[in-house]
């Protein structure tokens, strides 16, 4: 059994009406960083002063390390917020690689400002390099808001050692998700040592003013967008499991009503953080996106079960409320700047791909879908995709592997061959990392550019 939802020619003229001229604030931001961490070497410069020994220069390198983790830890928390402007505009996926970034540059800083710090103390008590446990535990014994400092970095060390691929991989999803959240209980122990020993903010009123109202504003954000806008919404909207639907094997949809969804103000191609308050469930915040677009009285998911979570919603029973963070993402129409548009999905990629297929404005002959999987009964939601292409005159087009298990060609010149103007197309593209990789290769091949290949994945 499949199920039908589409909002047809409304649908497409709503999504006309969010289209805008593509802009990319990533540049300014980088700028403003970069002039954040400008401002806090200005800042060590200032209070340096002439250096006459090798005990001196290995404090002022633990003194710049020290001040450059304390902003980069800003950095983090606020790329952790899902602030709208870094969610829609520059994608979910660009800001989580951000985030991956500035955490192991903010690792390697706070391990070389402890080192080079406890080697400087141990030197100027006369001590060698080999004694610098020695010095580290009289610090922590010693020094106001050490200990705190030090079970904060312990976390931090943790968090990215379970970040690491091969241990990630290894851990189910929700532990790995759940021990992530103890950056902001890190960020916070390490904050108070640097206000309480930092010798730059003793010295200077102005910086820890500033100091204070970085951690203070990147604080506030995240409460906002990370606790009260999800209860606002959440007490808004009241969602609940309207159906579970079988769409093939391993593949089910989820029905979700509520109240007034549509001012939800979600597009075709985004996603959501969906918990379920069932037994089992409640704990389990998952992203998955929109597979039709979105409609006043209810909005579908589509799932493939490989996981735990995953494979237990089709168990959901009618009624079961819905708690939901977000609108997240930017794959969405506001990205496109051709008139023409392939879309390309690789198994259950498809689910923010249809919602895109119906919703894309479009001349007859101009939006193009493929979709790859392993065979034609895993090719779910295909009923709706060829009613939406009839519809609109659209190319639907499906490659599967062959009855002795080859895989299709995906190749540039095949890609010519289907669409010989594909150079002239923007493409929307969904599907696990290795298939979207090996198709992003062979666009490029084909002559698309790369501003014109639009790709996000939603695993942070």
């Amino acid at each position: 059994m499949t199920t039908t939802l589409a909002g047809g020619r409304a649908a497409r003229r709503q999504t006309m009406r969010r289209i805008r001229p593509r802009r990319s604030p990533a540049v300014p931001l980088v700028l403003a960083v970069w002039a954040g961490a400008a401002g806090v070497l200005w800042l060590w410069w200032r209070n340096t002063p002439s250096i006459a020994d090798d005990t001196g220069r290995i404090l002022n390198a633990g003194r710049i390390t020290g001040l450059l983790a304390g902003y980069l830890m800003a950095l983090v928390v606020l790329q952790m917020a899902r602030v709208p402007a870094l969610e829609r505009r520059v994608g979910s996926d660009r800001v989580a690689r951000w985030h991956a970034m500035t955490g192991r540059y903010t690792i390697c800083l706070v391990l070389a400002h402890v080192f080079l710090t406890m080697w400087g103390y141990a030197l100027q008590q006369g001590r060698s390099l080999g004694d610098i446990v020695r010095q580290t535990i009289d610090s922590v014994e010693q020094l106001p808001d050490m200990g705190k400092a030090a079970l904060g970095t312990g976390l931090l060390l943790l968090i990215g050692l379970v970040s690491v691929g091969g241990i990630r991989r290894l851990l189910p999803y929700d532990a790995w998700y759940h021990i992530h959240l103890l950056t902001y209980a890190a960020v916070f122990l390490t904050f108070w040592h640097q206000i309480s020993t930092g010798n730059d903010f003793a010295v200077e009123p102005a910086a820890r003013t500033f100091w204070y109202g970085l951690y203070g504003s990147v604080t506030a954000l995240m409460l906002w967008f990370r606790v009260l806008t999800p209860i606002r919404l959440n007490l808004r909207h009241r969602m609940r499991v309207e159906a579970v639907i079988e769409e093939t094997p391993g593949i089910v949809s989820v029905l979700i009503g509520g109240r007034r969804l549509h001012r939800m103000g979600a597009e075709a191609g985004q996603f959501f953080r969906w918990r379920f308050l069932a037994p089992g469930m409640r704990f389990s915040s998952h992203p998955y996106s929109l597979s039709a677009a979105p409609r006043p009285d209810v909005l579908r998911i589509t799932v493939k079960a490989i996981g735990d979570h995953s494979a237990r919603l089709r168990e959901l029973e009618p009624g079961t409320r819905v708690w939901a963070e977000g609108p997240y993402g930017a794959l969405t129409a506001g990205r496109r700047s051709r008139g023409k548009v392939l879309l390309v999905a690789g198994g259950v990629g498809i689910t923010p791909m249809r919602a895109l297929f119906e919703t894309l404005p479009a001349a007859s002959g101009d939006l193009t879908l493929l979709y790859r999987a392993n065979s034609t009964q895993d090719l779910a939601l295909w009923d709706e995709l060829a009613s939406i292409a009839d519809e609109r005159g659209a190319r639907l087009m499906y490659a599967v592997n062959s009855p002795d298990g080859a895989r299709p060609d995906i190749s540039a010149e095949r890609l010519r061959q289907k669409l010989p103007d594909i150079d002239e197309h923007d493409v929307f593209m969904c599907g696990p990392p290795g298939f979207a990789q090996s198709v992003y290769e062979a666009l490029r091949g084909a002559g698309v550019p790369a501003r014109r290949i639009h790709h996000e994945s939603f695993a942070m």
